[in-house]
């Protein structure tokens, strides 16, 4: 069987862009959450986010004529930056369709979807609540509008472009577990022999009237304004909700015998992938937790993989009331008695959740785990939930040995997605 590994990675972050940066800010624990600062947020019941700080979207070089569209794109700048990263970081100066056939090049990538309904806004916002008639009149004085004509392809056509790309293009939008579902399907494209490279992964940006407005009326977001950095909480007793982030992840994947034929540096090997849907309630896990199990099972048999030989879970860890103990109770009942002596963390208390990008992001974050033997912190971390009863390395990231990790994805909607990644051991004929 084809085997696929990471030969390039590139990020956009609220605790740094570019991966030196992205593993420093891991290494350090530290919290890129702050107040926002794109618009005046302050007519939210949320004003705090994580925001990319050191990359200036508007100074990412983008072809003449993309520049008006960009311009108006925060997030498909964020993916092309990123992508321009991984792929220095796999070839150097060399185009990949130099190296590989056009035909044999795919690219895989998740975006947050623009689409809006504003009859729907004004019936739930400008029609209701005291609180959603506030927002409502913030988002109208908003630019935000501009945003809503944007293709959800926009990124993925400079991208493809420059890779000179012929193969399969694949945009998907299903939310918190694209990032994941993207590079997942990658894999199995390369795995399958429909392509022998790929670059894949995630970019999103909500941080707008329109997506924190959103997110507030649902609840679902941290109204701890006054903690900053604190308030993103995984597995704390109170914790109250998530908080918005942005940034893209990206990494080149190749069948493993061609990338060590060309002398690649290999950085991981992408084992295992496991996707499955809910089908219950758009905005809550199923009580069972059975699309969960079932998504982190199919990634285990993927990589034809005990759950045994897992050392480390980065958890979806959202720090919403429902998620945390369902991916928990989601957790044990695939690990059973090895749940007790896995590691898990979310680096969603530094980041916040980057949507679309969050499974891409998470993933360079196993990527760290692997290359630097060391675990990611779940920071803010204070009071455990009894509820949330594993070992979630709090707030301190930990030296340890790490040969096989787990990457779970569960976004609105139901959608589901669990990656294995492991370190590559090249295996002697």
């Amino acid at each position: 069987m084809r085997r696929v590994v990471v030969t390039g990675c590139g990020v956009a972050s609220p605790i740094g862009s570019g991966m030196d940066s992205f593993f420093a800010g891991l290494g350090d624990a530290r919290s890129g959450i702050d107040r926002v600062s794109l618009f005046d947020a302050d007519s939210f019941p949320t004003h705090i986010a994580g925001e990319v700080r050191d990359l200036d979207p508007s100074a990412v070089p983008v072809p003449q004529r993309w520049r008006a569209a960009f311009a108006r794109d925060r997030k498909s700048s964020f993916g092309l930056a990123a992508a321009r990263e991984a792929r220095q970081n796999a070839f150097g100066e060399r185009a990949p369709n130099a190296v590989y056939p056009a035909r044999r090049i795919g690219v895989f990538v998740a975006t947050g979807l623009e689409v809006f309904h504003l009859e729907d806004l004004v019936r739930n916002f400008k029609d209701g609540s005291l609180e959603g008639r506030r927002i409502w009149a913030a988002i109208e004085r908003s630019p935000a509008y501009a945003c809503m004509q944007i293709p959800s392809d926009l990124g993925v056509r400079v991208i493809a472009s420059e890779w000179g790309a012929y193969g399969p293009v694949v945009v998907n939008v299903s939310a918190c577990a694209a990032g994941a579902q993207a590079i997942g399907e990658a894999m199995h494209a390369i795995r399958d022999g429909v392509v022998d490279v790929a670059i894949a992964g995630g970019y999103d940006s909500m941080i707008n009237p329109l997506g924190i407005g959103g997110f507030c009326m649902l609840e679902a977001m941290s109204k701890s304004n006054e903690l900053g950095g604190g308030a993103s909480r995984p597995f704390d007793a109170h914790r109250d909700g998530f908080v918005l982030g942005e940034g893209a992840g990206m990494v080149v994947l190749e069948e493993a015998s061609g990338a060590l034929a060309r002398g690649a540096r290999v950085l991981a090997e992408v084992a295992g992938y496991g996707s499955s849907l809910d089908a219950y309630r758009v905005s809550d896990p199923a009580p069972d937790q059975a699309g969960a199990i079932a998504c982190i099972r199919a990634a285990l048999r993927d990589a034809a993989m005990e759950p045994t030989s897992i050392d480390y879970v980065n958890a979806h860890g959202t720090a919403t009331r429902k998620n945390d103990p369902a991916e928990t109770a989601a957790i044990r009942s695939v690990f059973g008695a090895h749940a007790d002596r896995l590691a898990v963390s979310s680096t969603k208390s530094q980041m916040g959740h980057l949507i679309g990008a969050a499974g891409a992001v998470e993933l360079l974050a196993t990527v760290f785990a692997l290359k630097e033997q060391v675990l990611p912190a779940t920071i803010n971390l204070e009071r455990p939930d009894p509820a949330c009863d594993l070992d979630y390395i709090p707030n301190v990231p930990r030296p340890a040995r790490v040969r096989a990790v787990l990457s779970n994805s569960f976004g609105f909607g139901g959608q589901n997605a669990a990656l294995v990644v492991r370190a590559f051991e090249r295996v002697e004929p």
